[in-house]
């Protein structure tokens, strides 16, 4: 059984835990490093899961944490984001992605919210395969410059 947990900062050690594999795993798929994460002390995982207006959910797989996904504000009002999306392999090809999503569209809909957004790697196929079936689509939005310095993200929307 898959169960979606929401997070608090005092659940910074299971973010870590999971923001730390999914970084070793798909570095591909990130903007940020390993590098960049792999020393943070405890104060910086707990203001990660404290942004305001953000929530953080994990997905629980026979008591194992095996995916994550935040959905956060924009400066664009009715718009939220979905980030930090990963899945551990042990849990794909069982819908925690999927799980996953609806759990941060509902909490899209609860600040009322018209759309969700996110940025997908150019490349990382699964994800967006996974993202176009979940009723997102390309936007014209330029992406974040990735850290090779050459690629950039697709940037997909869906309206709720």
């Amino acid at each position: 059984m898959i169960e979606i947990r929401e997070l608090t900062s005092d659940d910074w050690k299971t973010w870590r835990e999971l923001r730390l594999a999914a970084l070793a795993e798909a570095p591909y798929a990130f903007g940020s490093r390993l590098a960049d994460w792999a020393d943070a002390e405890e104060d910086r995982w707990r203001a990660r899961l404290e942004l305001a207006g953000s929530s953080n959910f994990v997905a629980v797989l026979d008591g194992t944490p095996v995916g994550m996904a935040s959905g956060v504000p924009t400066d664009e009002d009715g718009v939220v984001e979905l980030i930090s999306m990963w899945v551990a392999p042990a849990g794909r090809g069982r819908r925690v992605g999927d799980l996953l999503m609806a759990r941060v569209e509902q909490w899209a809909r609860e600040v009322e919210a018209h759309t969700v957004q996110l940025s997908v790697a150019d490349g990382n196929d699964k994800a967006h395969d996974l993202y176009l079936r979940s009723g997102f689509a390309a936007t014209d939005i330029p992406g974040d410059l990735m850290p090779d310095g050459i690629h950039r993200e697709i940037v997909m929307r869906k309206a709720l």
